[in-house]
């Protein structure tokens, strides 16, 4: 098992949320693999980016964002949803790249079946194709908050790199109400001709 290094999240994180793209995310679940390989991500960049989590300092929700690199922040949205982002840069920097979408490769029957458990039945695209969704896949929770991404629960492979040919960008999603500049940072990436991105490219 290769894991992606401390190293990889210690840089700037616009930068981290390009070079995700490809790479594979894996959970372990009573000793088996689900993985997925990563193709929409979005940079959160600390406290002085108005769409960051960040901006409103250490809170009980945020404290573990302000770790050291390559950890997970796990999040609860909207009364209903988990979203992952790994944290990136030196710690107390705040930030962090969301994963928001990915193409499944392994433990695709219980991938299929945590998401039918709650939507009924839906295509393999429809699986992993939002931030939402790919945790529910996943089965990634709050009890995963903080967990070491260098480690053997959830952790991030190499995968296979993108060339930027493949890639797109654009501005966030869901941050209506973020004022400029911050809501139209391109800095969402996906890959171009992927049928798994979210609905929102």
């Amino acid at each position: 098992m290769s894991v992606l290094p401390r190293t990889f999240y210690d840089r700037p994180t616009v930068v981290v949320a390009r070079d995700l793209l490809g790479r594979v995310l894996v959970r372990m679940l009573d000793g088996e693999r689900l993985a997925g390989r990563i193709v929409e991500t979005e940079a959160y960049i600390g406290p002085e980016d108005l769409a960051c989590h960040a901006r409103a300092g250490r809170t009980a929700r945020t404290n573990v964002l302000f770790g050291p690199p390559g950890h997970a922040y796990i999040y609860f949205t909207y009364g209903m949803h988990w979203k992952l982002k790994p944290f990136t840069e030196n710690e107390g920097h705040g930030s962090g790249v969301l994963l928001r979408a990915l193409e499944p490769l392994e433990g695709v029957e219980r991938i299929a079946a945590n998401r039918q458990a709650a939507r009924g039945p839906m295509p393999p695209r429809a699986w992993t194709s939002g931030p939402a969704r790919l945790t529910q896949a996943l089965q990634i929770d709050g009890s995963l908050k903080g967990t070491d991404l260098t480690g053997d629960v959830l952790f991030i492979e190499p995968g296979e790199p993108v060339p930027d040919e493949n890639v797109q960008t654009g501005p966030r999603v869901g941050i209506t109400y973020t004022p400029e500049p911050w809501r139209s940072q391109p800095w969402r990436f996906w890959l171009k001709d992927s049928p798994f991105v979210s609905n929102s490219r």
